[in-house]
């Protein structure tokens, strides 16, 4: 089947095996798949858990899910995961469509559940993990940490899906924790880390001037704070710095 929505599905036996291990699940499980496609990992979910809910875009593949697991533990929704409210689950195990990782993920990350099973494209999956000082650390990587612990458990090869894809993958373990660092206001962190990584090789100092009127911050506001970290590009503070010197801006000490 030709994929509508830039799907490659995940068809080598031994990863989907390997990621129903790694969730470690149980017939207590309530798990959430998003992008169920032509339902491989979906019929090794519905053995292992007690209760599957797949949530699938393309009307098509969420017939023939339907299908398959007819008189099971399968609920599936037809629907954009971005867009439909997300049922309840404790667990989640899914082969994104790589074109909306950043945002589901962020999603997922704002509900409450136990972990999270995923598999992205190797290069996104390289910028959640990233930390301080390396090329990858980005402003994907201080949100991403700030919700949960993140693992890479393998890299998957293009030759296990269909249709290939023309880069590696990477299955990540994903377990919310509480933030360990304290922000004042998350929607201006939000805010400040794409102004600082948008122009990540100026120094901080150039980059916060630039985007006061973004931040709605007076620009005075930037000569209250440590004038040796604005000397500074973000790549070299750590996730509890820049949060530290977001919420001394936005605050004006």
């Amino acid at each position: 089947m030709k994929p509508k929505h830039g799907q490659h599905f995940l068809i080598d036996q031994r990863v989907l095996n390997r990621i129903i291990r790694y969730a470690g699940l149980t017939k207590a499980d309530t798990v959430l798949e998003i992008g169920g496609g032509t339902g491989n990992l979906t019929l090794k979910l519905k053995e292992a858990a007690g209760k599957v809910i797949v949530i699938e875009l393309d009307r098509q593949l969420a017939v023939g899910l339907t299908h398959i697991t007819r008189d099971s533990n399968v609920t599936v929704l037809q629907g954009d995961a971005l867009e439909i409210p997300l049922p309840d689950f404790n667990k989640v195990v899914a082969n994104l469509p790589y074109q909306i990782s950043s945002k589901i993920t962020f999603k997922l990350l704002r509900h409450s559940f136990d972990l999270a099973v995923l598999m992205y494209q190797l290069e996104f999956a390289n910028r959640m993990l990233a930390s301080p000082g390396t090329p990858d650390y980005s402003r994907l990587s201080v949100m991403a940490q700030y919700f949960a612990g993140i693992e890479l458990l393998e890299t998957v090869p293009p030759s296990a899906f269909k249709p290939q894809p023309a880069v590696r993958s990477a299955i990540l373990k994903l377990t919310p924790r509480e933030p360990p660092y304290h922000v004042n206001n998350f929607g201006f962190f939000e805010k400040f880390l794409k102004a600082v990584f948008g122009q990540r090789r100026k120094m901080l100092r150039n980059s916060l001037r630039s985007a006061a009127p973004m931040l709605g911050i007076p620009a005075e506001n930037l000569q209250e704070v440590d004038q040796g970290i604005l000397e500074m590009r973000p790549e070299s503070l750590t996730p509890e710095e820049l949060a530290g010197l977001a919420n001394r801006i936005q605050a004006g000490t």
